[in-house]
Order: structure tokens, then C-alpha cells, then sequence
């Protein structure tokens, strides 16, 4: 049986909703839906979906190498974003970031986020050595 290591980075709906940042179990590691809320849960970045997306891989990255994983790890993102004009900055950053890693991707445009002023969303699958 694998064991499991749940990772938080204290963003104030971890405790409420009873979610981690992150969880890693074997050779895997899941990354939750990740914003750029800051501690009062409003964006960092308001009204900027590609500083939303930068500071969200920055989030995200953390978590991995908590767990022991990269950004090269990476196998499968999922991005939402809450407008469509924001679909080519989010997926400049996207391609910055990991253009080389090239994981499965998905992009979608959703109604809205828990906060009016988060834009962006960001999930991560990574498994160990894929890089």
C-alpha cells in the first residue's frame, strides 16, 4: 500500500473546505485547482489572467518540491479561466513555463472562480521520474 502525504500551503479555504494544496501518493502527485488568492482570498494580480497564471505555477511549483517532485514531473494540467480574452495570456505562461515539459492540457472558460477578482485556475498531475 502506498503511503500518503498531504501538503498545505495555509490558503484559508484548506481548514474550511477540508482540502490539501496538494497530495502525493507514490510516484504521484496531485495538485488542487490553485489561484492566486491572497490571505483576505482576493487576487494577488486583480484584472491580470497572465499574472494570475505566473504566480499560480509559482504556488504550484512549491507544492511539488514539497513533495519531492518538478515542474518537469508534470503529466496533465487543467486551466480554467473566467474570460476568453484571457485564454492567450494564460496559455503564453502555460507554454513558458512548460513548453518543454509538455504535459496533457486542458483549457477551459467557466462561469467563475470562488472570487470575482480570480481569473485563473490552475490543477496539476506530476509523477515522479516523468520528467
Amino acid at each position: 500500500m502506498s503511503s500518503r502525504h498531504n501538503i498545505s500551503s495555509g490558503a484559508r479555504w484548506e481548514e474550511t473546505i477540508g482540502y490539501s494544496r496538494a497530495v502525493v501518493v507514490g510516484d504521484a502527485c496531485y495538485v488542487s485547482g490553485t489561484t492566486d488568492a491572497g490571505p483576505d482570498g482576493r487576487a494577488w494580480h486583480p484584472d491580470d489572467a497572465g499574472g494570475q497564471a505566473r504566480a499560480i505555477l509559482d504556488i504550484v511549483a512549491a507544492a511539488l518540491e514539497q513533495g519531492g517532485f518538478s515542474m518537469e514531473d508534470v503529466v496533465r494540467t487543467r486551466m480554467y479561466v473566467t474570460r476568453a480574452e484571457d485564454v492567450g495570456p494564460v496559455s503564453a505562461v502555460h507554454g513558458e513555463v512548460l513548453g518543454r515539459v509538455r504535459p496533457a492540457s486542458t483549457l477551459v472558460r467557466v462561469a467563475g472562480l470562488i472570487e470575482p477578482s480570480l481569473l485563473v485556475e490552475i490543477e496539476v498531475d506530476a509523477r515522479r521520474g516523468a520528467g
